[in-house]
C-alpha cells in the first residue's frame, strides 16, 4: 500500500512539473528530462511512471481538470442552500479561469486544447472532461427549470453546451487581453441573467 500511495504522489508530483513547464514555455518546451529536473525527481523515475510523454500529458490534463473539477464542488458546498442558478453561475465563474490566480491554470489549458488539435489522446481526455462539465450543466439548468414556470421551451442540453463554449471563450479573451476578467465576468453573467429572464417567470 505504502508503494501505491507514493506512486500516485509522484505521479502528481510529475504533473505539476509539466504544467509549471507549459507555463513558461508551451508544451514544445516540455521535455521528460526538464520534467524530470523541475519535479526533482532521476528521469528513471519519470519513466516508471509514464512510458511517453504522450502519456504523462494526458495525465498532466486530466490533473488540471480535476483541480478544476475540485474547486468547483468546494464552492458549491460552502454554499449548500444556494438556488441551482446561482451554484450554476459559481460552476461557470470557476471553470472560465477568469481570477488573477487561475492565469497561469489557464495559459495551461490553452496548450493543452492547441496541442490536442493534433493528439488524439489528449482530444479524448478533453472531449471526456468537457462532456463531464456539460453533464453537469445541463443537470443544473433542468434543475431551474423544474424550480420555474416556463414560458418558452427549455432544452438543457443545449444550453449547457452554449454556456460551456462562452466560458471557454472568454479564457482565451481574457488571457490574450481582449476583455478583462470583469468584462468577462460581465458577459457570463448577462448571458445568465437573459437565459432565466426570457426563458422562465416565477410560478404565481
Amino acid at each position: 500500500m505504502p508503494r501505491q500511495v507514493d506512486h500516485v504522489g509522484r505521479r502528481r508530483l510529475i504533473a505539476e512539473a509539466v504544467c509549471r513547464l507549459a507555463d513558461e514555455r508551451g508544451l514544445e518546451g516540455v521535455t521528460l528530462r526538464d520534467v524530470a529536473a523541475r519535479a526533482e525527481v532521476s528521469m528513471g523515475a519519470v519513466q516508471r511512471c509514464f512510458r511517453t510523454k504522450e502519456e504523462m500529458l494526458v495525465f498532466a490534463l486530466g490533473y488540471i481538470g480535476e483541480r478544476i473539477g475540485e474547486r468547483v464542488q468546494a464552492r458549491l458546498v460552502r454554499s449548500p442552500a444556494q438556488s441551482a442558478g446561482t451554484a450554476l453561475g459559481h460552476a461557470a465563474t470557476e471553470i472560465s479561469l477568469l481570477a488573477e490566480e487561475h492565469r497561469a491554470e489557464a495559459r495551461v489549458w490553452l496548450a493543452f486544447v492547441a496541442q490536442a488539435a493534433v493528439s488524439p489522446a489528449l482530444a479524448g481526455t478533453l472531449k471526456a472532461n468537457y462532456a463531464a462539465l456539460q453533464d453537469a450543466f445541463a443537470r443544473l439548468i433542468a434543475e431551474v427549470g423544474e424550480e420555474a414556470e416556463p414560458v418558452g421551451p427549455l432544452d438543457p442540453r443545449r444550453e449547457a453546451r452554449t454556456l460551456l463554449a462562452l466560458a471557454d471563450g472568454l479564457t482565451t479573451h481574457v488571457l490574450i487581453g481582449h476583455l478583462t476578467p470583469q468584462d468577462a465576468h460581465d458577459v457570463l453573467h448577462a448571458h445568465l441573467a437573459g437565459l432565466w429572464e426570457q426563458r422562465v417567470r416565477p410560478p404565481h
